[in-house]
Formats: structure tokens, sequence, C-alpha cells
């Protein structure tokens, strides 16, 4: 996947002032993310302590479309707006933060808590990552 992704960011013929590598590897990793927090929402749906995992389960659904959202705004060159690229990367990095977090607090109980908050920091990252260098 993430080649596809290379492939279809290096080849856009619109000017790109960001590190298109660096592009690259943020939309791989909101890719991954909003996977990882779909499947740990749903695999604490089938918790027996579902009730206690309310606030993990929302908080995977909004990143996971805080994420999605993302990447598909990276994804998108023609008509390029750093305002709207800034605010959405401020959100999605906000949201992985909180997903991690919450998640964290169940890591040690579901391993699915665990990888989900992993996914999330790295996502994070890279969002901050770009925010950077978008200045």
């Amino acid at each position: 996947m993430s080649s596809t992704i290379t492939e279809m960011t290096t080849t856009h013929p619109a000017q790109v002032d960001i590190d298109r590598e660096l592009l690259a590897e943020c939309i791989a990793a909101c890719v991954e993310c909003a996977q990882a927090c779909t499947a740990c929402a749903d695999a604490c749906l089938s918790e027996e302590m579902v009730a206690e995992l309310r606030k993990c389960i929302s908080t995977d659904a909004s990143c996971a479309d805080l994420c999605e959202a993302t990447g598909r705004v990276l994804s998108r060159h023609t008509g390029y707006d750093a305002n709207i690229t800034r605010a959405v990367l401020q959100a999605c990095a906000q949201a992985c933060k909180s997903c991690a977090e919450e998640c964290e607090q169940h890591a040690e109980m579901h391993e699915h808590c665990r990888i989900c908050a992993e996914a999330c920091r790295r996502c994070e990252d890279a969002c901050n990552r770009v925010l950077a260098a978008i200045g």
C-alpha cells in the first residue's frame, strides 16, 4: 500500500511545497491508524467489559474518522490550501494523541488497545512532522 501512496504522491503533476516522501509517510500513517482504530473499536465491542470501554470505542471512532479525512486531504494537491491542510493535521494529531492516551489505559488488559495506541502515536508524530514542514 505505501508504495502506491508514494507512487501517487511522486507522480502528481501539481507543484507540492512539502517533501513528497514525508507527505506519503503521513498519508500511510493516517490510513494505518484509521484501520487500527476501527479494528480496536470493534474488538472493544467484543469484550465482556464493553460498558467500561465506551470512551475508548468513541475515541477510536472519532480518531478513525479524522485520520481518514486527513489522508484524503493530504492526497489532494490541486488547489492546495495550506490553512486547510494545517487545520486538518492539527485536528488529526490531537485525535491521535487523545486516542493513544485512552487506549494506553487499557493496553495491559487488551492487546488490541496497545497496538492501536502505537499506531496513534506514529500517526500523531507523522502529522506533527508535516505540520513542522509547512510552518
